[in-house]
């Protein structure tokens, strides 16, 4: 067989009428077929939008079957917009007598418009065809006038009703194209979250195993040499102990902040005189600056706020060379905390990977083996649990993460 095929020559003796159109809706090419039925010439059509070349019907304007272009246009977007095949509802489109300027025959029109995808599985072009049914809905009328005359009436409302259903049929399938979207949209957003629990699952028993295996190995050499040092054996326990209880108090924490709004009862702060209070009772391991505007006041739960000002200085003081600044201040309609460490910053890329779950950084890693990878997360779950937003933020030297929560009023 020959491969070079006249591809021309083939569309042009399709029996079945058809148009091509950009995805811009010009038409660049039609067959004999499409040019027969609907009584115009190449020069009329090629070259201008499908919606100029064939504007609505002017002939019938209170008919529901008789906006055609506004209907072509919507089959035309989602086409290009979901790369997939759509059928119009039934249409009525009148054509023009020829050798009779003015005066429209009545013509009732079937028509599909398929998707010609490229490479990068983008639409290049659409195939429009049609199918032409003026004969069959006329027959439906002959027959009403020749075998029952009392009965047009019920014909003729029966034809119309075939108008009807048509439309109805196909909003019913946008509906369900619509549905039929938002349900695929649904199942992966369950499957993502399902994925990401299952990571979580996996990491969290990982670090949890690392405590609970330093407890066991202390417990069997102290069982099997009775001359070692009590002492020392115990507080190597504590610390593991210690370490296993911090991991389950935050991922109970995280449990609870992902299945419910927190039990804690939010109250009017002053941010800048809550920083000042919190920094007072804990024992800091770096130089703390603090700058704060008065009367800064938010809502927020007192013992979820210092819990996030509590990891956010801890992750700067694992970080920190020498000074640690915190800053409050207002833009409005936020108020605005920030902590800045003078360490070796955040990379871009990795901003926002350092809020996931169990996720530590290789400098994280070296310079505190036994953290969890959940204070960022924690701290962002309870800003976002008071309508209020924590992220990395740039900074010529450091890292600078940002708290902002509503105003209170």
């Amino acid at each position: 067989m020959d491969s070079a095929l006249d591809y021309k020559m083939v569309f042009d003796a399709l029996v079945v009428p058809a148009a091509v159109l950009t995805p811009d809706f010009v038409i660049v090419a039609v067959n004999e077929a499409f040019l027969a039925v609907m009584g115009r010439t190449r020069a009329d059509v090629l070259g201008h939008l499908a919606f100029t070349a064939f504007p609505d019907n002017p002939h019938a304007p209170n008919d529901p079957a008789a906006h055609g272009m506004q209907v072509l246009r919507a089959s035309l977007q989602r086409v290009v917009a979901t790369g997939e095949r759509n059928a119009l509802p039934l249409q009525r489109y009148d054509v023009e007598t020829p050798g009779r300027p003015g005066v429209f025959k009545e013509r009732y029109w079937s028509a599909v418009d398929t998707p010609v995808l490229g490479p990068d599985g983008e639409v290049k072009l659409i195939i429009h065809t049609v199918e032409e049914v003026t004969d069959f809905l006329h027959q439906l009328r002959r027959y009403g006038e020749r075998e029952v005359d009392d009965t047009r009436t019920a014909l003729e409302a029966v034809t119309t009703n075939v108008y009807a259903r048509a439309h109805e049929l196909h909003d019913l399938n946008e509906r369900l194209k619509r549905t039929a979207g938002q349900q695929r949209q649904t199942m992966a957003a369950l499957k993502e979250a399902i994925e990401r629990q299952r990571r979580f699952v996996f990491d969290a028993s990982h670090d949890l195993r690392n405590p609970i295996t330093g407890l066991l190995t202390e417990l069997e050499v102290a069982l099997s040499e009775p001359s070692t040092d009590t002492h020392e054996i115990l507080s190597k326990l504590l610390r593991d102990a210690e370490r296993l209880n911090e991991i389950v108090a935050d991922l109970l924490e995280l449990a609870r902040m992902d299945t419910a709004t927190p039990g804690d009862a939010a109250e009017l702060i002053d941010l800048g005189r809550f920083v000042v209070e919190e920094l007072e009772r804990r024992p800091l391991t770096a130089a703390v600056h603090t700058r704060t505007d008065p009367q800064v006041m938010v809502r927020a739960s007192r013992i979820r706020l210092a819990r996030l000002l509590g990891n956010l200085v801890a992750n700067a003081e694992r970080h920190t060379t020498t000074t640690i600044e915190i800053i409050v201040t207002t833009d409005p309609p936020d108020a605005v905390l920030e902590v800045i460490d003078d360490g070796p910053g955040i990379a871009l890329a990795d901003r926002e990977k350092i809020f996931e779950r169990l996720r530590r950084l290789d400098d994280a890693r070296r310079k505190d083996p036994g953290g969890s990878g959940l204070g960022l997360p924690i701290a962002r779950e309870i800003a976002r649990v008071y309508g209020g937003h924590l992220y990395a933020a740039d900074h010529p030297t450091g890292a600078r993460f940002v708290l902002r929560l509503p105003l209170a009023t």
